[in-house]
């Protein structure tokens, strides 16, 4: 959507032009909570806190924040960071289309104009200017500055900034600075607990008690080679995939193979020790 912007009225008025609808979650996601993290949540929003998701891959986070936005009745906008994100991404920029010179809100304006939830998954992964421009929407201030507008956007009651990383990738060129953790407020994920882990398997795969029990078994012993060859063990979302393809037929050790298997590492050795797991569980 272009929209000309000649004055700063026009540049007001962007928001009007916005369907928020479009970013509402109209079905209820399934989402099995593991602690009090919805009520914290809740408890941040009506405070105008930020919130800050912690957790490795797959644990549920992103779920997590569909779940809250259909919850709480307000659009999501969700961003996958990556390494070529910058601040312009995220504000916007002036764009020229036909011979007109438009300027083109960025996700995080759009978010703040029409009251949404801005999710930004894996903020570490972004270029570094991304993280100072959040900062004035995560403290008292609550304001989005846009300068090649020349506007300071107030950021309404229902605005509500959200972001997550995973501590377990950190290092010290990808990790969050203080300046940044200390605005937020921290919800720490992690895999379920096994009998959680066990019905969520069931609930969105339709794959029988004995399967679920036995891929949330193959799992915890993925998890436990985690700094002993492998990065990350498998994920709740990869015993889902997994789960899937089981409940279509396919036979669990090739199931686990290359939904969880390919996944987790490309070395020879380790895939092989992976593999022998999955065939002594299935």
């Amino acid at each position: 959507m272009n929209i000309s912007v000649n004055t700063e009225m026009d540049a007001k008025n962007i928001a009007k032009s916005y369907k928020p609808e479009e970013y509402f979650v109209t079905d209820e996601p399934y989402y099995e909570p593991v602690a009090d993290e919805i009520e914290v949540f809740e408890a941040a929003y009506k405070n105008k806190l930020p919130v800050l998701l912690k957790g490795p891959t797959g644990c549920g986070k992103t779920r997590f924040m569909e779940y809250i936005g259909w919850r709480l009745q307000r659009p999501l906008i969700t961003v996958s960071c990556h390494d070529d994100l910058t601040a312009s991404d995220l504000v916007g920029r002036y764009l020229v289309t036909g011979g007109e010179t438009v300027w083109v809100d960025g996700p995080l304006a759009r978010a703040v104009r029409t009251g949404s939830i801005c999710y930004l998954d894996e903020i570490v992964e972004a270029r570094k200017d991304t993280t100072v421009v959040i900062h004035p929407l995560c403290d008292d201030r609550r304001v989005l500055p846009i300068e090649k507008l020349g506007e300071l956007l107030e950021a309404p009651e229902d605005f509500c900034m959200a972001i997550s990383y995973n501590p377990g990738y950190q290092s010290v060129l990808k990790d969050l600075k203080q300046s940044t953790r200390q605005r937020f407020v921290a919800l720490e994920f992690d895999y379920p607990d096994a009998a959680t882990e066990q019905k969520i398997i069931e609930t969105e795969t339709g794959v029988d008690n004995v399967t679920a029990k036995q891929l949330v078994r193959f799992a915890q012993m993925t998890r436990n080679l985690k700094g002993s060859g492998l990065d990350e063990g498998a994920s709740t979302r990869l015993l889902v995939h997994a789960g899937k393809l089981i409940a279509t037929g396919i036979n669990p050790v090739t199931a686990c193979r290359s939904s969880i298997s390919q996944a987790l590492s490309d070395d020879p050795e380790m895939l092989s020790a992976v593999n022998e797991l999955s065939s002594s569980v299935f």
